[in-house]
């Protein structure tokens, strides 16, 4: 994990003899969940991309939620055969960097590298000071879909602000036949509707109780709103939708028989796949009872580990500066419908939509306001079996209407507090 475990694996490849290092092939051996629709389209365009600068690209996709791809990742570090790089995000870096020792990529990160991003990312990549991952893209969670076919149907002119506007858009639309919420029934996605939603009550609510465990503040009056918030959306969801995936409800946001999608900036590249259209949709930030919008982050990351094989050696090192080149994230960003890991990219041409423009800029906003937050439902604010626990009581809550917002409020604190011991 130090300096010299890299630089002793360039120096065991450099001291081959020329003819043999000439012969040493880039090769990469990487684990994610990336399996299907765009995210599958983008790292394939990033294989492609690595095999054309001369590279092996040996991709595992482990097809679920992270908590499968995890599984498989555990289950190859305690064999000794790690992948040479796979994907990992948030608090969840440091973690397994105990567990098997990660690469040093400090001499491969140009300088000036680091200020492209802000702290609160910058911390998770370098949780002991060195660079041991990489983030390729970035999202915004807290994004409102709003089909335009719906808000003609109830007369609305413009998007909600703020949640009362927006529960006041929803009321109407039930009323006029429409399922006001397109929404999903993965765990993920319940947990994404709490975060939504205490993010638009209050910036600083959430980043002492979802990011910092603060027991005063999951307890406070701003998660009783949160939840009581939640419990509206449970009540303009499809009960049909458990347990899948967000995606099957979107050819009815198109068509008008649903009303809002909350989501993040990803699934613009999910209703592109889906053939729809985003002009369809009014995309905009998600309602907020603060002055500003706060910019709920979600980033997708890859860890290199250790390795002895050259080849492996030669192909991480060739992995990582293309993951840090501006054409390489831009391209990734334009099939996913996400941002750039690097703030210096340039997002005026007509590969990328006016939400994307506004998404980044709204992210320069948040760095420099201090209303950057990281996902509570993605694995970016705290370690996946502390926010898990926290997600089972917020599923409970939303399938069991006899659950009041002061007992989930109660049991998610406590779960909290089990969880992190």
């Amino acid at each position: 994990m130090i300096r010299r475990d890299l630089l002793a694996s360039a120096a065991a490849l450099a001291a081959l003899p020329r003819a043999a290092r000439a012969q040493v092939k880039p090769r990469i051996t990487f684990l994610s969940q990336w399996s299907s629709g765009s995210d599958a389209a983008a790292i394939n365009g990033l294989g492609k991309r690595f095999e054309q600068e001369g590279g092996v690209w040996q991709h595992n996709p482990v097809p679920g939620f992270t908590t499968e791809m995890l599984r498989k990742l555990r289950a190859d570090i305690a064999a000794g055969d790690p992948p040479a790089a796979s994907q990992l995000k948030g608090p969840e870096i440091a973690e397994w960097s105990k567990l098997a020792p990660a690469v040093d990529l400090d001499p491969l990160v140009p300088p000036g590298y680091s200020k492209l991003m802000s702290g609160e990312l910058l911390a998770l990549h370098k949780p002991r000071g060195h660079w041991i991952a990489l983030p390729m893209q970035v999202y915004r969670i807290t994004t409102l879909f709003v089909s335009r076919r719906a808000m003609a149907k109830v007369g609305a002119t413009k998007a909600p602000r703020t949640w009362a506007e927006f529960n006041e858009l929803a009321t109407r639309m039930k009323a006029g036949g429409i399922t006001p919420l397109a929404n999903g029934g993965l765990r993920w996605d319940d947990g994404m509707k709490l975060e939504i939603a205490l993010a638009g009550i209050s910036a600083g609510a959430y980043r002492a109780a979802l990011m910092n465990l603060d027991g005063k503040a999951l307890r406070g009056p701003e998660m009783l709103q949160a939840f009581v918030q939640l419990r509206k959306f449970a009540s303009w969801m499809d009960p049909l939708a458990r347990l899948a995936h967000y995606s099957i409800n979107l050819p009815k946001l198109f068509t008008g028989e649903m009303g809002m999608l909350l989501m993040g900036g990803f699934a613009q590249g999910v209703i592109r796949s889906l053939g729809g259209k985003l002009d369809d949709l009014l995309i905009t930030s998600s309602p907020h009872d603060e002055d500003k919008p706060c910019f709920v982050l979600n980033a997708d990351s890859m860890i290199f580990w250790k390795r002895s094989e050259p080849d492996l050696i030669a192909g991480q090192q060739l992995l990582a500066r293309l993951m840090m080149q501006k054409d390489v994230q831009e391209k990734y960003s334009q099939t996913t419908g996400s941002l750039p890991a690097r703030t210096d990219a340039d997002l005026s041409g007509p590969g990328w939509t006016d939400d994307q423009r506004a998404a980044a800029a709204a992210r320069a906003d948040a760095i420099t306001t201090g209303r950057m937050l990281m996902s509570f439902a993605h694995n970016m604010a705290l370690p996946n079996h502390i926010a898990s626990a926290m997600i089972d009581v917020v599923t409970e809550f939303v399938h069991n209407d006899k659950l009041s917002p002061e007992q989930a409020v109660e049991r998610m604190a406590t779960a909290a507090e089990n969880a992190r011991g």
